[in-house]
């Protein structure tokens, strides 16, 4: 059923919000559009059309656009403009900086979907902050994070933070700080701690640990530096 009105920004672990939409692909249903290809997304917001720090970030996106195709997960973008100046923009940036953008941008000019989503901030103005949402196959919503508009993303951090969510789902594990390339432990992710007594000993036995509650563990087929 389709949400209407401001409502409650979705959380972590809820369903994503069932929304129809225009996009420059054409009219969408998400999250149904992509949990029929069984395909995660990663739903961004931006300020406006024309502006140079999101002109970068769709530059950015679109630079690493085979990456996320290679994850199963599909890019969307949203700001408040309306579908022909999204339509314009994107060939300005064919034309000008020669990068073709090859994912749908929501055309929200009614700034309903930004409403139910919580990207419209007080203080900000009436544009999108940069918000990023990032939904899985089941249309869970699984993170989300929010920027001030004058602060553009950084693009491989929402890629890492794809990956990882998929890791973490595969092995049922946990990611360390800056993974794959974590101070303490590398490329390694993070056993789940134990929640009994007997378990805590079974663990350092099982793992390398610092500790019975912070035990770590090569992912299958990885080596470590120097093998």
């Amino acid at each position: 059923m389709e949400e209407e009105g401001e409502g409650r920004m979705p959380l972590i672990g809820e369903e994503f919000p069932e929304i129809e939409v225009q996009t420059t692909h054409g009219r969408k249903r998400l999250p149904e559009e992509f949990k029929a290809k069984g395909k995660w997304f990663v739903l961004f917001s931006h300020p406006g059309d024309f502006t140079p720090v999101c002109t970068t970030e769709f530059v950015a996106f679109q630079n690493r656009f085979e990456e996320f195709e290679k994850l199963g997960c599909e890019l969307v973008g949203l700001s408040i403009d309306q579908v022909f100046s999204h339509i314009k923009w994107v060939e300005w940036i064919k034309e000008s900086l020669g990068v073709e953008i090859k994912f749908p941008i929501i055309a929200d000019d009614t700034g309903r979907v930004a409403k139910l989503l919580g990207l419209i901030h007080p203080n900000k103005g009436t544009n999108t902050v940069r918000a990023v949402f990032a939904v899985d196959p089941r249309g869970i919503l699984r993170a989300m994070i929010y920027y001030p508009q004058e602060l553009g993303r950084n693009i491989d951090e929402i890629l890492r933070m794809v990956r990882g969510l998929q890791t973490v789902d595969e092995n049922g594990v946990a990611t360390p700080a800056n993974w794959p390339k974590n101070d303490l432990i590398g490329s390694e992710v993070v056993i789940p701690p134990a929640l009994d007594e007997q378990t805590a000993k079974e663990r350092v036995k099982q793992y390398e640990c610092f500790d019975w509650w912070f035990c770590h563990k090569k992912l299958e087929g990885e080596k470590g530096e120097g093998e």
